[in-house]
């Protein structure tokens, strides 16, 4: 069994990805519900702070945090996919890291555009997930979404967002940056819409979303909501942006902590 609080590297979908897992004493990740962290299109495994491990003893359950490719210390991207390619991510890549694991009770937390894959993994294997979290998660996109990365990009070629992302990223930093704008960006994405997928969900989700979000309005949590044909609950942080886990963490802690006991345990 792999020790608590291992960074090793697997292989899914024909890439070598970085990977951690934290284990509490008497759990496995073939036996237990396994919280799974899909983070956000900058994001990597340091980049969610310590919101992993705290809600992992908070509901006693292991953890899997994983760097998606191009990120963090996961394998260089040798080309740059011009698609909204959450799909190939929730598809391809998320089934194959599960079976390396052993891992056959997910409960999926994804933030942003991770809280997107999980929510299209969740449809396209509607019997896998226990539950989705998806925080932040983006079903269409808005003009919110489009001009807020369109400041990102302005910090990333004239200020210092380039430097700050390159603490975590190394090399990997300008493709991984300039796949995470065209994914919005791009002309042929600006129509892109997964809602149509959703119906597929029949797992309990919670979803959750900063007020103040700057990437996503309100409608995202009421096109969710409306659309899967599972239960669902949603919690809305007052006086919080896009990410309730690292601007809001009891918040988010106690509000993951009491879904995961009422639905999951």
């Amino acid at each position: 069994m792999i020790p608590a609080e291992s960074t090793f590297y697997l292989h899914a979908a024909g890439h070598r990805l970085r990977a951690r897992t934290i284990i509490p004493s008497g759990k496995s990740l073939r036996e237990s519900p396994v919280l799974i962290f899909l983070h956000e299109g900058l994001g990597c495994i340091e980049l969610w702070r310590e919101f992993p491990e705290m809600l992992s003893r908070l509901v006693d359950l292991p953890a899997l945090i994983y760097d998606r490719l191009g990120s963090g210390g996961s394998e260089q991207l040798q080309e740059i996919r011009s698609d909204n390619h959450f799909c190939w991510e929730a598809e391809a890549v998320l089934p194959e890291i599960l079976t390396a694991c052993g891992i056959e009770k997910p409960i999926l937390i994804g933030h942003s555009d991770g809280g997107s894959i999980g929510l299209q993994y969740a449809s396209r294997y509607p019997d896998s997930p226990v539950a989705v979290i998806a925080e932040a998660a983006h079903v269409f996109c808005e003009a919110l979404t489009v001009s807020s990365i369109r400041t990102a990009v302005n910090a990333f070629e004239n200020g210092n967002l380039r430097e700050k992302l390159a603490r975590y990223h190394g090399d990997r930093t300008d493709t991984m940056f300039r796949r995470w704008a065209d994914i919005w960006l791009l002309p042929e994405n600006l129509n892109w819409n997964m809602e149509a997928a959703l119906p597929g969900i029949t797992c309990p989700l919670q979803i959750i979303q900063g007020q103040n979000d700057e990437y996503g309005t309100l409608a995202q949590v009421t096109a969710i909501a409306a659309g899967v044909s599972g239960r669902t609950e949603t919690l809305i942080i007052p006086g919080c942006a896009h990410s309730p886990h690292l601007q809001a963490p009891q918040e988010a802690l106690a509000g993951m902590a009491a879904f995961i006991r009422s639905q999951c345990l």
